[in-house]
């Protein structure tokens, strides 16, 4: 129940400010969360390219995804630990992104850098088996002929590794990225500590565009929509 009042307050509050995003800029919007959320790194430039495949076998590339906001995340479905982890917060994310009118502006991408024994199949069942709703979400692995470390070299690309050991495990970290709309990279979240809401009001920010710098910035807003959960 509480997450339900949680999730009505915030499409109630998020839909206001959708209607005044236009006057923040990203960098106040930086600036509020780095004051508020110590997990959140921002960063802007162009996002890596891939070239990998959906599960249902369709060729995906980042410039596929223009137009949305992609929250991403790299894992692998054997993964014993931390990688089931991370989907769930996603999840719980996406939960939050999909009760406001920014659903039909958001993909969540998962990537497997275990694409040998990650199929399209495995990849299929493993997002709604940790409660990520297919209707904006995407799983990736790789296209037939490529070499079957690719997309760890793409989680290299995206600044961590996913390293084999002797045991048939990776070792990595765990970061989600968020994109923006024209393809550039705009920030990082470290580990599973930090709060979904922070990371909802980027992808808010992202959704609205904003960009123009605002005069008189609106104060406690963050503040007060953290308290909700």
């Amino acid at each position: 129940m509480r997450l339900l009042r949680g999730l009505v307050a915030l499409t109630a509050l998020i839909s206001g400010f959708i209607h005044g995003a236009q006057a923040h800029s990203l960098d106040e919007v930086d600036a509020m969360l780095q004051g508020d959320e110590k997990y959140f790194q921002p960063i802007d430039k162009p996002a890596p390219d891939f070239n990998l495949h959906t599960a249902d076998g369709r060729v995906m590339r980042m410039a596929e995804l223009r137009g949305k906001v992609v929250v991403l995340h790299f894992i692998y479905t054997s993964c014993p630990d931390v990688c089931p982890l991370h989907a769930e917060k996603i999840a719980e994310v996406q939960a939050m992104v999909n009760a406001t009118p920014m659903k039909d502006q958001v993909t969540f991408v998962t990537i497997t850098t275990d694409p040998t024994r990650d199929t399209p199949d495995v990849m299929r069942d493993y997002g709604p088996a940790h409660g990520l709703d297919p209707v904006n979400w995407l799983s990736l692995t790789t296209t037939q002929g490529q070499p079957e470390d690719t997309t760890r070299k793409l989680a290299e690309a995206f600044g961590h590794k996913f390293t084999l050991t002797d045991d048939g495990y990776q070792m990595h970290g765990t970061v989600t990225h968020v994109i923006d709309k024209e393809g550039r990279w705009r920030a990082n979240f470290h580990g599973l500590n930090f709060a979904p809401v922070s990371l909802v009001t980027l992808v808010n920010a992202l959704t609205n565009n904003v960009e123009r710098p605002h005069d008189e910035p609106e104060e406690g807003w963050l503040a007060k929509l953290k308290n909700l959960f």
